[in-house]
């Protein structure tokens, strides 16, 4: 029944947000903020702001140099990782055979280690468009670098890394490939400087307007379910994974964002296939979870490279709080188990 009323969610607003998508991006070509749908305010009264995170950059880093894209490991092999709390925004796709995997985007931060890394495929493709800068990822199949190859970005495999990519000896090939993302940085290259904002966000201290949820669980397939429980005191959601528990990085920092999106879509070839890949250049249904709420709507993206839209039910951009956002890539017709 949830399924069913997000579909019919979806039904009623896709058309808003497009109409909504084609308005801003018509009534200012120059204007990056209309052409995306999404807040580029890099400067406040109080100082500069991280565009991929909403969040104070007093230094002004983040907004000196790209992104950077790293691919990295996401199940029973892969732990414990590096880096991923430290990430701006984190997306977690399905590649075959249903295992999940990471893209985490660094620009706030440049931690020393991240990983494991490995193996590009196809939805990154998809993902990185909008935000370019530098793609990190172990190597790859064929059909997967030609895919990769069109995207505007630099592309740092371990070939390329030099001493930016280093194997741990106390690990298992192939869940022993590390990087530092300030090592990536200092091979240069990666545009655009800064990354464009992918969301917009509500001003620190805002009240989110929904459904109040204690916890809710993405049910990718197999062994790969995500549970989120709301962290009153922090504020934010608790990761949990059926296959190994509380998610806790290497250096015992607990998982837990400000947001979670569940983006549904559709996994062309097939969820789990070998070829298969997210289209993300379409649209559907999105259920935003941001400040122990949850507020379903939709999502639509008008080019390749331009940031998804989130829209609420009213047609109206859904704003979250600043700070680290995941998006999960859930296929259609999968279940989003909510408590409230």
């Amino acid at each position: 029944m949830r399924n069913q009323l997000r579909y019919i969610v979806a039904a009623v607003v896709i058309v808003i947000g497009i109409v909504v998508i084609v308005l801003t991006q018509g009534s200012s070509k120059n204007s990056p903020s209309s052409a995306t749908g999404t807040s580029t305010t890099t400067t406040s009264p109080h100082g500069p702001i991280a565009p991929l995170t909403g969040l104070p950059d007093p230094s002004g880093t983040a907004l000196k140099r790209p992104a950077v894209v790293v691919k990295i490991e996401d199940d029973t092999n892969s732990l414990p990782q590096w880096g991923v709390d430290q990430a701006d925004v984190v997306y977690e796709e399905i590649i075959n055979g249903g295992i999940p995997r990471l893209a985490a985007v660094f620009n706030q931060n440049a931690p020393a280690r991240v990983g494991p890394i490995r193996s590009v495929r196809p939805t990154d493709t998809q993902i990185v468009g909008p935000i370019g800068g530098i793609f990190a990822f172990s190597g790859g199949a064929p059909y997967a670098i030609a895919s990769i190859s069109t995207a505007p970005v630099k592309l740092v495999d371990e070939s390329a890394a030099g001493a930016a990519m280093f194997r741990d000896p106390s690990r298992q090939a192939p869940y022993n490939l590390f990087g530092s993302v300030a090592s990536i940085y200092a091979l240069g290259g990666g545009t655009p400087v800064p990354p464009q904002p992918l969301f917009q966000y509500r001003p620190l201290g805002q009240p989110a307007v929904g459904v109040t949820v204690s916890k809710f669980v993405v049910n990718f397939p197999s062994i790969y379910p995500m549970t989120w429980t709301w962290n009153a005191t922090t504020h934010s959601w608790d990761r949990s994974t059926q296959f190994a528990g509380a998610d806790y990085t290497a250096n015992h920092v607990r998982e837990s964002p400000k947001n979670v999106i569940v983006n549904y879509v559709n996994y062309v070839n097939g969820v789990g296939a070998f070829t298969s890949y997210a289209n993300l250049q379409s649209g559907g249904v999105a259920d935003v979870f941001t400040d122990g709420k949850e507020i379903v709507g939709t999502w639509a993206r008008h080019s390749k490279n331009t940031p998804i839209v989130y829209l609420d039910s009213k047609g109206k951009a859904i704003r979250l709080t600043p700070g680290q956002t995941w998006v999960e890539l859930l296929n259609n017709g999968a279940p989003v188990t909510v408590t409230h």
